[in-house]
């Protein structure tokens, strides 16, 4: 068995020297001010960032709740165009890194550590909904557009129910578009080039946007752009298919021959293309409607996910490369994404009168190696007669597709009193599937005389070996609202209330060869409740505020529709899922002395019944179990600031104590064998959350002549070791290492154009996130699995690029 690898992709990267000089350039500037130590400047003082999270026009000093925002230009000046990189900028938010494949199926953002899921999740999508809900302008969606034509990005911590339509448990993340300017004409052209460690190849990025005012009240604004990246991550043990999808057999003995191996390098290829679209129409300064479409489609070659441990495959006992994987199949994955929406504000005099209007379609499907998963559980020699060619593929499809109407009347009046009324209404249908196959297993079975009639079992076996569909229908209907009384300049108390309304549908269809027919499972629930905030703030001094919150928040049920007879039937424990709910405590003060802005926060949510997304015992279908309790408590630290006039600075940190609280317990498989297994004990750390966090950056501006300047940047981030998954099984419990990554840039500005050139994670950093273990999917020879499906989630690798972007 041969085939072609590059044991070490990672000491083969030969730019090295290229990054180096990158960081070094970019402290020179600032040593050389450092010397200067002009004095006869003019004082610079921070921008106050406004912000609109509140529904009002606000700044990030005179908002009395944790909110962190990061704008549009600071998001294209550091090189950054998804949502990972962008919100380790944020104290207190992570995430799982699992690169830009099926980047679409889960939201990965997690808001002090409340998440219960594995971090190895990510092929299929979830029964639970997600903890954290996502907004672009005043859209509920999560799509992970590239971060493109962007105006800010607003984080708010805590639940944000009583403000936004579609509440969240943990958290809201708001992604605030560029909207058409009436006055000028303009536009910009970027193109960015770059090369990680690992690739053969380049990333090739280019991008435009244009806006023209079509009249006085009319004004149009258009931005796309194409991602072309070559891959990073080797396939180094795939199998050589036939024509019709099967492996060839070696020597062409179909009964007995073993599979022919090779390989394909750089396999996470990634082509994106996306825009957007946008009408403005704006007859008078009362009245405003936007109408816009967005759109994303991605294609990607396989996963940017590595294996580590022994390389069967070459018949010694090598170990797989830095940037290797072990699958024995390609994985790619595509997804298509289209946003409308109609956006209209209404000055009454009184109060504005807003609407969003819109309507999403969100769907995707990918190939997944379950080889390793099924070596390990032994079905190959069980099921399927030792095949000397295993292979088992999964073809996972997503969608999403929903209505959105959202209504807020907002005071305008001056007085003591201030309001905020709205009402929501969603109709949203969801859709996922899977269809595992076994290519070739019907031709080798008739080769070897391997009995595909199971009699015990009442049924045959075909290549294909399970069919799993599941739809489902949620309406969510609320009305919400906030009360905020000044009892004086410094004092002032808010009230929120939210009133909604859920109903739930979902059918599930499930059929394996091994059994005759079909299992049809449909069941309904709904729900409905009211959640209440207090937020009360006082003005410590112009410069300083002192506030504190207790908000509820409030994640939905719903049913998994696992079939409870015949031969795939579970415990109905596993039918319906209840919902979960939070308490937040928060204290928090900020300020900003000109120079200098802080904010500081202390926190602890109680979660109750928190919802953990499972398989079950029997058949491993996807479901949702409660538990009992769960807490988050820790403190979270921002600071931006000037240095000097020419040199500033950004630092934040956030400490998460994550635990259960009580001992998680997962239903049996039977209802005939009642009983529970524990799945976790009550002090248990939550997964895919680090306690420590720490991001700070250095920025220093150097005039060259009245012509240009340059701008250097430097960043850091670290996270301490984290939890793979909430599991007293070894097999999925294991600990995350802590890591730190480094980025450096350097760009020369002149009146109309910018040149970049810049490093990310300089040091090469692996920064794994999640781990699917060799216990899990890896090799088995017994099996005639010389494979290895095993996997970590790795961060993007050190990449040098330079970018240019030219506006007009």
């Amino acid at each position: 068995m041969q085939t072609q690898t590059k044991v070490n992709k990672r000491t083969g990267f030969a730019l090295n020297p290229v990054a180096l000089a990158i960081a070094a350039a970019t402290m020179l500037p600032a040593l050389a001010v450092a010397q200067e130590a002009e004095q006869d400047k003019e004082v610079i003082e921070l921008e106050r960032i406004q912000v609109t999270a509140s529904r009002r026009i606000t700044t990030v000093e005179d908002t009395p709740y944790n909110i962190s925002v990061i704008n549009g230009s600071q998001l294209e000046e550091a090189q950054i165009v998804d949502s990972v990189e962008m919100i380790r900028n944020m104290a207190g938010v992570t995430a799982v890194d699992r690169g830009y494949r099926n980047s679409g199926v889960l939201n990965n953002i997690i808001i002090r550590g409340m998440n219960v899921d594995s971090s190895g999740n990510g092929d299929f999508a979830l029964n639970a909904a997600p903890t954290v809900s996502s907004y672009v302008n005043d859209t509920p969606i999560f799509a992970n557009f590239i971060l493109k034509d962007i105006e800010a990005v607003e984080v708010l911590r805590g639940p944000q129910g009583t403000l936004y339509g579609s509440g969240a448990l943990a958290g809201t993340v708001r992604y605030k578009m560029n909207r058409p300017d009436l006055d000028y004409f303009s536009g910009s052209a970027g193109a960015n080039l770059s090369r990680s460690s690992g690739s053969d190849g380049f990333n090739k990025n280019i991008d435009g946007m244009i806006n023209i005012p079509l009249t006085d009240t009319l004004a149009f604004r258009a931005n796309a752009g194409v991602i072309r990246n070559d891959g990073i991550v080797d396939y180094s043990t795939i199998y050589e298919l036939n024509n019709a999808g099967a492996p060839v057999a070696e020597g062409g003995d179909i009964a007995n021959g073993r599979p022919v191996f090779t390989s394909k390098e750089d396999a996470d290829t990634v082509d994106i293309d996306y825009g957007r679209m946008s009408l403005l129409f704006q007859p008078s300064e009362e009245f405003s409607a936007l109408l816009s479409y967005q759109y994303q489609s991605d294609d990607i070659g396989g996963r940017r996910q590595v294996t580590r441990g022994t390389h069967w495959v070459t018949g010694e006992e090598q170990q797989y490369g830095d940037y290797q994987n072990g699958a024995i199949q390609l994985e790619p994955s595509e997804r298509k994404v289209d946003l409308l929406a109609l956006e209209m504000e209404w000055d009454l005099g009184f109060a504005t009168l807003s609407s969003s209007t819109s309507k999403y379609e969100h769907d995707g499907s990918s190939v997944s190696d379950n080889t390793g998963f099924y070596a390990q559980n032994n079905w190959f020699a069980w099921f399927y007669g030792g095949s000397p060619r295993p292979m088992a593929q999964a073809v996972r499809t997503y969608a999403d597709e929903a209505f959105a109407q959202e209504l807020r009347l907002v005071s305008s009046t001056q007085g003591p009193i201030d309001w905020i009324v709205g009402a929501f209404y969603m109709d949203q249908d969801t859709s996922a599937s899977q269809d595992s196959f076994m290519p070739g297993f019907s031709e080798w079975a008739q080769a070897s005389g391997f009995d595909e009639t199971l009699a015990s079992w009442g049924g045959t076996l075909t290549d294909q070996d399970f069919r799993y569909r599941d739809k489902g229908n949620v309406k969510d209907m609320s009305i919400f609202g906030e009360l905020t009384y000044h009892f004086s300049d410094d004092f002032r108390a808010t009230l929120g209330l939210r009133r909604f309304d859920n109903d739930i549908e979902n059918t599930t269809t499930i059929e394996l060869p091994i059994y005759p027919g079909e299992s049809d499972v449909s069941s309904a629930s709904d729900d409905s409740g009211t959640l209440f905030k207090v937020n009360v703030s006082y003005d410590l001094s112009d410069q300083a505020m002192l506030y504190g919150t207790v908000s509820e928040g409030y994640r939905r049920g719903g049913t998994s529709a696992v079939p409870l007879t015949g031969g795939f039937a579970e415990n109905p424990a596993y039918l319906n899922y209840d919902s979960d709910s939070v308490t937040n405590y928060e204290l928090g003060v900020k300020g900003n002395t000109g120079r200098f802005f802080y904010s500081l926060s202390l926190y602890l949510m109680d979660w109750q019944e928190p919802q953990l997304n499972v398989a079950t015992p029997n058949w491993g279908f996807y479901a949702a179990v409660n538990g009992e309790s769960a807490e988050t408590k820790g403190l979270e630290i921002e600071t931006r600031g000037y240095i000097t006039d020419d040199l500033q600075f950004t630092a934040q940190y956030a400490l998460t104590n994550a635990k259960l609280t009580d001992d998680l317990y997962i239903p049996s498989g039977t209802e005939a064998a009642p009983g529970e297994f524990l799945q976790a004990e009550a002090g248990d750390r939550l997964p895919s959350t680090a306690r420590h966090t720490l991001s700070a950056g250095l920025e220093q501006t150097h005039d060259i002549n009245s012509d240009y300047y340059l701008v250097s940047r430097v960043g850091v981030y670290y996270q301490s070791d984290s939890r793979n998954a909430l599991s007293s099984n070894p097999t999925f419990d294991i600990d995350l290492p802590g890591f730190w990554l480094a980025n450096a840039g350097v760009a020369l500005h002149a009146d109309d154009w910018i040149a970049t050139l810049y490093v990310k994670n300089l040091f090469g950093e692996d920064a794994v996130t999640g781990v699917l273990s060799e216990a899990y999917m890896g090799t088995d020879p017994a099996e005639n699995f010389y494979g290895n499906a095993s996997k970590d989630y790795i961060g993007q690798p050190r990449t040098v690029g330079v970018s240019f972007n030219y506006r007009f």
